[in-house]
């Protein structure tokens, strides 16, 4: 005697759940720097492990915030 395979309805099966891009909070911008300022930020980049862009990111920010700057345009 077979056993009857189960059937599924589609309530029964799920989909597959969509990620969903987080907000997005950065901007693709040109900017020119001096080549020693780059330079010194790519070294920095090396010893420590981190993007060199991450860590002039971080650099601009705690100028802003030594400025006093508010910290609702950071």
């Amino acid at each position: 005697m077979m056993t009857p395979t189960p059937s599924h309805t589609p309530s029964q099966t799920a989909a597959p759940l969509r990620r969903t891009r987080p907000p997005k909070r950065k901007t693709r911008i040109t900017i020119y720097l001096d080549d020693e300022v780059l330079n010194e930020f790519r070294t920095l980049s090396e010893r420590c492990g981190t993007g060199y862009q991450t860590l002039i990111n971080a650099a601009l920010r705690t100028r802003l915030a030594a400025a006093g700057i508010e910290p609702s345009l950071l």
